[in-house]
């Protein structure tokens, strides 16, 4: 008896009544091998003793009575199995051999159902560590220091004088326009704060001078002197400038008299290229806008590339392409586009 039969487990009562089936089915065997035997004897005409049975040699046609072999009368499993023993006594050693075969059996098959279990279980877990694998696995996405300036963002929108006076154009802040902020601070500074270009005097996250960060931060009624290496301070300064170049601002002549500043949207072909229609709204001491709002993708991708050439001084039309690029797929950042411009960009992290 092996030790893998001695370890029972949950199915050891599933298993005894499949043993028991097995010894009344031996039992069964037996007994129709012992009245097939007796048949078998019974038509070749010998007895236990091996003589067979003569005729009498009385009269002729008188057979000499010999005793009848009555077949064994069928009952119970067990009295038939003991009847057989007693008659044939098969083989104790052979009776053992095929009930600890049945049990070998029987333990195989337990085994075959637990390692196809357990297969099966090893297969799912491949399956589902394949697929996370390619679920889970990052791709291409903008620089981290990205999600930094957005945190920023939402800084320096929440004040309340970001829009341009007096049109109150806001699409430097706008909800589905304002990463015009951190596309221009990531092409310009690298997203980095304490950036300086001493060629142009430029500081801070956006392509700003202080000199005219100064004279921007006035509109802006900053609680503190206005700090170009200050992240907020910078993001909202860079807004409310960009806001005065879209839709123009009203400003105080040396006359003291008020000036009106033209803005991007002042230009009839500019808001063609903005809207499709080049109707202008214009009122007494406003600058002029377009009649229809900026909406379009193409219309919105035009006028932040126009922005970026008023602002940075010096900016190329590919730059400026560029800068519509990342803007447009701020969404899409595995745009091969995308990937290919930020590859270009010094000091990105």
């Amino acid at each position: 008896m092996t030790n893998e039969f001695e370890n029972f487990n949950d199915h050891d009562e599933e298993w005894l009544h499949e043993l028991e089936l097995r010894a009344t089915d031996l039992e069964n065997e037996l007994f129709d091998w012992r009245e097939a035997h007796a048949r078998e004897l019974a038509d070749s005409g010998y007895g236990r003793d091996g003589t067979g049975h003569r005729a009498s040699e009385g009269r002729p046609g008188m057979l000499r009575a010999q005793p009848g072999r009555t077949p064994p009368r069928p009952g119970r499993p067990d009295e038939a199995l003991h009847h057989v023993i007693e008659d044939e006594e098969p083989d104790d050693d052979l009776t053992q051999a095929l009930i600890d075969r049945g049990r070998r059996s029987a333990a195989r098959a337990r085994m075959r159902k637990s390692r196809k279990a357990l297969l099966t279980v090893v297969g799912v877990v491949a399956v589902v560590v394949f697929a996370s694998v390619f679920i889970f696995r990052s791709g291409p996405g903008w620089p981290p220091s990205v999600a930094t300036v957005q945190s920023q963002i939402e800084t320096a929108c929440q004040n309340p004088n970001i829009a341009s006076e007096p049109a109150q154009v806001n699409f430097a802040c706008g909800k589905d326009t304002r990463q015009i902020l951190w596309v221009f601070a990531l092409m310009t500074s690298g997203d980095n704060p304490q950036y300086s270009d001493p060629k142009t005097g430029r500081q801070g996250l956006e392509p700003i001078t202080p000199a005219q960060g100064g004279q921007v931060a006035w509109s802006l009624n900053m609680h503190h002197p206005y700090n170009p290496m200050n992240p907020v301070d910078s993001l909202q300064v860079a807004a409310r400038a960009i806001n005065n170049i879209i839709g123009g601002a009203t400003l105080t002549g040396t006359d003291g008299k008020p000036v009106v500043q033209p803005g991007l949207e002042s230009n009839p072909d500019n808001c063609v290229k903005y809207t499709g229609s080049s109707a202008i709204v214009s009122h007494a001491g406003f600058p002029s806008l377009c009649a229809l709002p900026i909406t379009s993708p193409t219309g919105q991708a035009a006028l932040v590339a126009d922005t970026y050439r008023q602002w940075v001084v010096g900016a190329t039309a590919a730059s400026a392409y560029d800068v519509s690029v990342l803007f447009s797929n701020a969404n899409n950042p595995g745009n091969p586009q995308v990937q290919a411009i930020l590859k270009t960009l010094p000091n990105v992290k």
